[in-house]
Order: structure tokens, then C-alpha cells, then sequence
């Protein structure tokens, strides 16, 4: 064990392990979260626009900052906290607050304001495992089939996709919820950005509208993206799993994720369990019905 805790994961076991370790380092700087009114959570499941999110907050909220190391040190990571060892009661720059999460609403602190973009199960699919490959698994360890489990799980705090979907969706027209799709988001910033504006009480200018429009495009955040791909969670594994901090997590990848890409006895687990679970509920038979109502 001590050797499998030297190294990047190469099964689904020791990547279970490693974050064991890293979870059983004692704490030092950690304090829970402590609710404040008009408070934001970014609460996007995961690789579905959470980092354009917390990015287009950030940039709202302070007029443009960009002296950070890592945006997750703007808008704290609430589900790795204490991974991290982070004060998530520290001072912000701007103002609201704003924080990050995977959670589904009943697991998050209530009275909140909450952001979150809903994406295609089958693009997270092909996303999650890009930035899982050659990061926190030995590049090429798992294949595409053999990493539907870890994209069940959700990642560290989270929860499956159905679960945080389902609960999202249930809250599409509360006052307190910001939901719109990934897909919808990305292709029209202009108009997220004056929601979310609108949302967080924040005063839009013209030039505060371009200079935002302009620092959420794909070029812009992958020209930048050291400022985006978890840089407090690299030196964790570092310091304390001694993997080299050598990685480039991928989050902002020049290109979008091709569903296609997604093995087709993957794809029909996806859409089986879709069938199951979310048509039953909202009466959608895929998530492009379900984006068609939500974005209109």
C-alpha cells in the first residue's frame, strides 16, 4: 500500500486509496463553512461548466481580478475542504460570496442562492474522463469502459448524475435557483452573464459585460489555464502522496467532448438508467428533450 500511494492510480482501487490518504492527513487550517445571507453556491455536477461558472461569478463580482493561483482559492470547494485544509470561512474578494460544489440541493446549506448548468450525461462522460486520465490514473490505465464507475460516483463530494439532475430540476423555477444547460451557457455568454448578474445583484456596464464576455470565452480561460486546473489539489497530491505535481488536470480543454466518443455498452447503461430514473420524472426520453424546455 505504501508503494500504490507513491504513484498515480492504475485501478479504480488505489485511486479509492490514495484519496484515503490524502483525506487521513490531519488539518491544520480547516474551518466548516458558515452560511451568511445572499451567499452563492456554483453547484454544476461534475465537467459540466462549473469552472466557466465560478470563473463568470468571479469576474462579475470583483471587476475583473485575475491574481489567483487557483480559481477554487476564489470560490472555495466546499466537498474538499478539508482535503485541502482550507479556512472556508476566510475573506473573499468580492462580494456576494461564492462557493464551490457537486452536491444535489438537499445536501447543500439551506437559504443559499445556488448556479448550477445541467450537461448531456454522455459529454461529462468523455470530459470527466479526460481530466481523470493522467491525472489521478496513470494515463491509460482505465479504459473508456472500465471508468463508468468512477463517473457514477460523481467525484469527491458529489453525487451520480441522475440524483443532482433530478434535484436541480425540481427547483427550475424557484427564485432562489439559477439554472440554465451547459451547452445554452457557453454558446450565448452574453445572456448568462446578464442573468447571473441580474441573479447576484450585481450592476452590469457595458464594458464590465465585455470585459467578462471576453475572459469566460474557451480561448481566453485555456490561454489561462493554470488558473484553472486545481492547482491547490496538485500540491495535495505532492505533498502527501508524493505524485509530481507534472499533470495538466485538462479542465478547459481547447475542444468540447465528443459524445460519440462514449462506448456503446456505455452509452446504453447511460440511457437505460436515464429511462429509469429521469424520463418517469420529467416526462423527457434524453437530455436534449430536457435542454429544448429548459433553455426556451
Amino acid at each position: 500500500m505504501a508503494d500504490m500511494a507513491r504513484r498515480r492510480a492504475r485501478t479504480i482501487e488505489e485511486f479509492g486509496a490514495n484519496m484515503g490518504a490524502i483525506m487521513a492527513h490531519p488539518t491544520t487550517n480547516y474551518r466548516p463553512y458558515e452560511g451568511r445571507p445572499g451567499d452563492v453556491f456554483i453547484t454544476c455536477w461534475a465537467k459540466s461548466g462549473t469552472t466557466m461558472m465560478q470563473q463568470m461569478f468571479h469576474q462579475l463580482r470583483t471587476g475583473g481580478d485575475m491574481d489567483f493561483d487557483d480559481i477554487s482559492r476564489m470560490t472555495p470547494w466546499e466537498d474538499t475542504a478539508v482535503m485541502l485544509d482550507f479556512d472556508m470561512t476566510a475573506e473573499q474578494r468580492g462580494h456576494p460570496r461564492g462557493f464551490k460544489s457537486h452536491r444535489e440541493y438537499e445536501r447543500l446549506p439551506p437559504g443559499m442562492r445556488y448556479v448550477v448548468t445541467l450537461r448531456d450525461p454522455h459529454e461529462t462522460y468523455v470530459s470527466f474522463y479526460r481530466f481523470f486520465d493522467g491525472w489521478h490514473i496513470e494515463r491509460g490505465a482505465l479504459s473508456l469502459e472500465e471508468f463508468f464507475p468512477l463517473w457514477l460516483s460523481g467525484g469527491p463530494g458529489g453525487c451520480d448524475y441522475y440524483t443532482h439532475l433530478l434535484s436541480w430540476w425540481a427547483r427550475r423555477h424557484e427564485p432562489d435557483t439559477l439554472l440554465a444547460t451547459y451547452r445554452w451557457a457557453a454558446k450565448n455568454r452574453r445572456g448568462m452573464i446578464r442573468r447571473l448578474a441580474a441573479f447576484c445583484g450585481i450592476e452590469l456596464t457595458d464594458a464590465l459585460l465585455q470585459l467578462v464576455e471576453e475572459r469566460t470565452s474557451r480561448e481566453f480561460m485555456h490561454d489561462h489555464h493554470d488558473k484553472f486546473d486545481d492547482a491547490m489539489m496538485c500540491r495535495v497530491m505532492e505533498e502527501r502522496l508524493g505524485i509530481p505535481d507534472d499533470a495538466d488536470s485538462s479542465k478547459v480543454q481547447a475542444q468540447g467532448s465528443d459524445a460519440a466518443l462514449v462506448p456503446p455498452v456505455i452509452a446504453a447503461q447511460i440511457e437505460a438508467l436515464w429511462a429509469e430514473r429521469v424520463t418517469p420524472v420529467t416526462g423527457h426520453r434524453n437530455f436534449a428533450e430536457l435542454a429544448a424546455e429548459l433553455d426556451r
